[in-house]
């Protein structure tokens, strides 16, 4: 499950929950947080347990997650969308490569020494400069807001104002979950014919390599 949020919301959760979660055993993955984490987005960490994911190999802290990402605000002139995307795009390829990201375990990254401070305010800096490309139209009244770290296609994770407001619950195994009402839509855009399972050789996991938890190791 990946949990989205509005600007205004993720900031006030970003702000509120390390105090919440300070003895509990989860703990809130952010740019900020962990200076080896090169995402703009937050993770929820389970920190009894570690993974390894397939083609992310970093020094960032690891360990069982949930996703949360934020909802900005887009403008409604194309011009405008592209130039803040490539932006984002840019300075996000820059943190990534810069916070030592890797598709492949290398021995030689383990014996590298940790960046020194100098570095790390570098690096810091980067990821405030991407934060704000993020935010550029915050204040502004757009209809229309994106998941702007999202995977898919650009015109895939946009949602008009309507479909972010209007929720509705749904159950998620043990819980009850606010989605949006347009789910059906929304996910069609995303995904197309969703309700097919895909071909049997594809049902495969496709993000964790190894897992360890209460002790013993998954793979």
């Amino acid at each position: 499950m990946d949990i989205g949020m509005t600007r205004a919301d993720y900031e006030k959760f970003a702000k509120y929950a390390p105090e919440k979660l300070g003895h509990d055993h989860y703990f809130l993955q952010t740019a900020y947080s962990d200076d080896s984490y090169g995402f703009s987005y937050m993770k929820l960490l389970d920190r009894f347990t570690y993974i390894e994911e397939k083609g992310n190999v970093n020094n960032a802290r690891k360990g069982v997650f949930i996703d949360i990402f934020p909802f900005d605000r887009i403008p409604d002139e194309p011009s405008q969308r592209r130039s803040q995307f490539a932006r984002f795009k840019l300075l996000d390829s820059r943190i990534i490569l810069k916070a030592g990201y890797g598709l492949i375990e290398n021995p030689l990254r383990r014996h590298k020494p940790d960046p020194g401070p100098d570095k790390v305010e570098d690096l810091t800096q980067l990821k405030r400069e991407r934060e704000d490309v993020m935010r550029l139209y915050d204040h502004d009244q757009f209809n229309f807001y994106k998941n702007l770290p999202s995977q898919y296609g650009y015109d895939h994770e946009i949602l008009s104002g309507t479909e972010i407001s209007n929720l509705t619950k749904v159950p998620f195994e043990y819980l009850q979950v606010n989605v949006p009402t347009a789910y059906d839509s929304i996910l069609t855009r995303m995904y197309g014919d969703y309700m097919s399972l895909p071909p049997e050789n594809q049902r495969t996991e496709k993000h964790i390599s190894k897992l360890i938890m209460d002790n013993q190791v998954f793979y």
